[in-house]
């Protein structure tokens, strides 16, 4: 009984060292956006004293504007990018997990490709690519990146999963009764596969919007910014002597958009996780 107790102690333990290690950083971000910048310097781990508003009030009133558009142009290519990706890979994969085991398999690996590689690896032929469509330094241009590759690849891979959990006896049933392929995936499949499509949007939707070397490139810093360059754009302009308190407000700003969508999307994405690891 002892040993027992004993090791669901040290598991508990445990659990509490790894959450402490990963919410440091944003314990850091949260009272550093409202300190002084000599108070950061002086006790960057003390809570703020005297509490101020400077630091996000300056980021926001910046005569460039930098930071609002970056978070406009963020939530403009996040949501196009998500918007498209979902509807592709869902269908993609209905259609791959309507198919023999050997189709399957073979698609599969071919689809593990796209998590293998490292999308800073293609990012130079993406470039030539898109210059020869005449899309580099434009929107659909980073939208297009951003729906293809691993994106496209890890929502393939947890829609698949999920669809080991629907009866295929109810997409038969559909059928028998004269509903076509597009109808079954639209009124069937896509209802049913609601946490699955909360996963992959809080996934690739953080993923986007964190994205830095993508905006950076193909759009270029003329073209217009996403929040990550903006906040490069903006560290940049004091390079001689860098103001955390700055740093740490765009930070905090840059983060809150991304937090509460997913504190609206919590439940349906836990589900999502854990279903789709029930069946095969």
């Amino acid at each position: 009984m002892n040993a027992k107790l004993a090791s669901r102690s040290g598991r508990l333990a445990g659990g509490w060292v790894v959450t402490a290690v990963f919410c440091f950083p944003i314990y850091l971000a949260v009272v550093n956006a409202f300190k002084a910048n000599a108070q950061i310097k002086s006790d960057p781990l003390g809570l703020p004293n005297p509490f101020t508003f400077s630091n996000v009030i300056t980021a926001l009133s910046r005569p460039d504007h930098l930071i609002q558009t970056g978070l406009v142009n963020s939530v403009v290519i996040t949501s196009a990018t998500v918007a498209l990706l979902i509807p592709l890979s869902s269908a993609t994969s209905l259609w791959l997990f309507e198919r023999s085991a050997r189709v399957k398999g073979i698609l599969t690996g071919i689809f593990a490709l796209g998590l293998m590689i490292p999308p800073q690896v293609g990012l130079q032929p993406t470039v030539q690519v898109l210059k020869a469509m005449g899309l580099m330094n434009t929107y659909p241009g980073l939208v297009l990146v951003g729906i293809s590759g691993g994106y496209f690849a890890f929502a393939v891979f947890v829609y698949v999963g999920f669809l080991h959990t629907v009866p295929k006896e109810i997409l038969d049933s559909a059928r028998v009764d004269g509903a076509g392929d597009l109808r079954v995936w639209w009124s069937i499949v896509m209802p049913l596969m609601r946490p699955a499509t909360i996963t992959v949007a809080i996934f690739v939707g953080l993923w986007t919007w964190n994205d830095f070397l993508g905006p950076l490139i193909i759009l270029g810093p003329t073209q217009g910014q996403t929040i990550t360059v903006a906040m490069y754009l903006s560290l940049g302009a004091s390079a001689v002597s860098t103001d955390y308190g700055q740093v740490y407000a765009i930070t905090l700003i840059a983060a809150l958009i991304p937090l509460i969508a997913y504190l609206f999307c919590q439940r349906e994405f836990v589900a999502g996780l854990t279903s789709g690891a029930a069946k095969g």
